[in-house]
């Protein structure tokens, strides 16, 4: 009998690849914000002060979080008018700004529980992950909005059913009206000054 054919056979088994479980994009988003929460936790445990704790959670927050997407919402239309520099400096100081302001509610030592809930899908590329985030006896509605753009990103976070980049949209707004880029990069650098 001729074991050619079964050989053959063998090797081109051997060749075929079992295709993991795909994921649907809502399970994909959920599980890429479930991980970086986790870092973000671990790291908060062994965080020795703030500054350390902001210092090595940001590479974490970068991969997770849109800044640019979230610069570029929170200044709105105005954005357009800045010239190239404007918005890299506008996105680098909104950056530092909101890590921050993250890490700033934050108690070395102790740690926040996030309790995940279903997450949906509004409209295509967009996910949204409600969690209840229970830190310090006190418990808050919050819901992660993702969209698809090189990997899943956040591009804003609601608590308690106010959006913070609405929130931040009204006193931009404010800023670019009675001064243009100036007058917002002005203002994000005196909101730096004033939380550190």
């Amino acid at each position: 009998m001729n074991s050619r054919p079964l050989l053959l056979l063998m090797l081109l088994g051997s060749l075929v690849t079992i295709p993991r479980a795909i994921c649907s994009p809502t399970e994909e988003a959920d599980n890429r914000l479930k991980k970086a929460v986790g870092e973000v936790v671990t790291i908060a445990a062994h965080a020795p002060d703030r500054k350390t704790l902001s210092e090595q959670v940001k590479p974490v927050l970068e991969g997770i979080l849109s800044f640019e997407t979230m610069t570029r919402r929170a200044i709105g239309p105005g954005w357009r008018q800045f010239t190239p520099a404007q918005q890299q400096e506008a996105t680098g100081l909104f950056t530092t700004l909101i890590i921050r302001t993250y890490t700033a509610k934050f108690t070395p030592g102790e740690l926040p529980v996030e309790t995940f809930k279903t997450a949906s899908t509004p409209s295509p590329g967009r996910v949204e992950v409600p969690t209840t985030s229970s830190y310090n006896g006190s418990s808050y509605d919050v819901v992660y909005r993702l969209e698809e753009s090189e990997g899943w990103k956040i591009t804003d976070v609601v608590i308690e059913g106010v959006s913070m980049i609405a929130n931040y949209r009204t006193q931009f707004d404010a800023e670019f009206t009675q001064g243009g880029a100036n007058a917002v990069i002005k203002a994000l650098n005196h909101s730096l000054s004033s939380s550190q």
